[in-house]
């Protein structure tokens, strides 16, 4: 039997995501700071590209989070 669509905590499963990414970009970025000039070139063009695609998700984390709540306004 399926389980029914639970979406009561989903925002706050969001919210929890975009926190973690905003902390793992944050923290890309200090060691960034901090070893720039002792790691490749590559590397820091990794680091700098996973960057991006943590700034992307976030984005789509918070248009999740605006459709969730426009949801729960409709039920």
């Amino acid at each position: 039997m399926a389980k029914p669509d639970n979406r009561a905590d989903n925002v706050e499963h969001l919210q929890q995501s975009i926190q973690n990414t905003q902390q793992n970009l944050h923290e890309a970025e200090e060691y960034l700071n901090e070893f720039s000039s002792e790691i490749s070139s590559r590397e820091r063009e990794e680091i700098e590209d996973k960057n991006e695609r943590r700034k992307r998700s976030i984005e789509g984390f918070r248009a999740e989070v605006k459709d969730e709540a426009a949801h729960s306004r409709e039920s």
